[in-house]
């Protein structure tokens, strides 16, 4: 086995020493080839130059230094497009992670799963009502709409099998996102409680626009969980929905007019009806466009519909 750790930085010099001993003492125990990728994403502090005195005698540690800074998730998509690990584990840089936890992650890899989500399920202790429960009430909310149930999508402690986000492409913040990418992969996810240590030195980059960030980028992914093969159906359904609610607005209007109660002139329901009847057609075209990119998307990238777990009984590779 190969293994490839990704971590992101952004600030974090005084940390980093700190946390390559603790890696290095974790990792020398492994009788298999490794690597750390550490990307620095435009750090401001000294954490450029420490990463380059840290990597000089150690050909373990890997480093790419980002021209300015694109935010975790580019950092994230860097590193696991440079790993060459069969096994890609993702951790912080801030020492809340703790790289003791990869071997367990490892062996919970090895009972045959594809995704292992760490839980912080010691974190925000003593602050229940302002940190603990709505991070419940978010991490319910992504595992009902996206229907991979995991209690901390915020902890960036995962290990991958490589060939089920080979192919993701990150963007925003998508990173908290990449279990349900592995599911459409047809990733099988399990989540392990994992050792959660306080920030130690400096302070939090997140900010609460991280909250709204995040909320944006779970609508992205539902719509492409449900959508993405299937356009038409969400665009189809309310263009129709609209169509009908400008027949149904037009038939009101025209009551009225054979009625003698109010002539077209005197409601504003034939504007209705045209506003939605003019939408809902314009729903159908987007729609319709939509299928056209989607099969111009499948068709230009050369992906496949569909993964394969595994042939049986075939002699030669298959060509899809």
């Amino acid at each position: 086995m190969h293994l490839s750790v990704v971590i992101p930085v952004y600030n974090e010099a005084r940390a980093l020493p700190e946390l390559v001993e603790r890696l290095e003492s974790v990792l020398s125990g492994f009788t298999f080839e490794y690597e750390v990728i550490f990307v620095d994403d435009g750090s401001r502090d000294e954490s450029p130059k420490v990463l380059e005195a840290l990597a000089a005698d150690r050909p373990w540690m890997k480093v790419i230094l980002l021209r300015r800074n694109y935010g975790q998730t580019t950092a994230i998509q860097m590193g696991i497009q440079h790993a060459q690990g069969e096994v890609i584990v993702l951790m912080d840089s801030d020492l809340e992670n703790d790289p003791a936890d990869i071997p367990r992650l490892l062996a919970k890899l090895d009972e045959g799963y594809d995704v292992v989500s760490g839980w912080r399920k010691e974190r925000w202790k003593g602050q229940f009502f302002t940190r603990k429960l709505p991070s419940i009430l978010a991490n319910n909310l992504i595992s009902y709409l996206s229907g991979v149930h995991l209690h901390d999508y915020g902890c960036t402690l995962k290990a991958y099998r490589r060939e089920v986000i080979a192919s993701v492409r990150l963007y925003g913040r998508m990173h908290r996102f990449i279990p349900i990418y592995a599911k459409w992969e047809g990733g099988r996810i399990t989540e392990l409680p994992v050792a959660y240590h306080p920030r130690k030195y400096g302070r939090s980059n997140y900010g609460m626009m991280r909250i709204v960030s995040v909320l944006l980028d779970l609508v992205l992914i539902v719509f492409l969980d449900r959508y993405l093969q299937r356009p038409i159906q969400f665009f189809g359904g309310v263009g129709l929905i609209s169509i009908l609610l400008g027949i149904g607005t037009f038939s009101w209007a025209l009551y009225y007019k054979l009625a003698r109660l109010k002539s077209f002139v005197e409601t504003p329901l034939p504007i209705f009806t045209v506003l939605f009847i003019s939408v809902g057609i314009l729903l159908l075209l987007i729609g319709i466009l939509a299928e056209l990119l989607v099969r111009v998307y499948y068709e230009s990238t050369g992906r496949p519909p569909a993964q394969v777990r595994r042939r049986i009984n075939f002699s030669e590779p298959v060509r899809i």
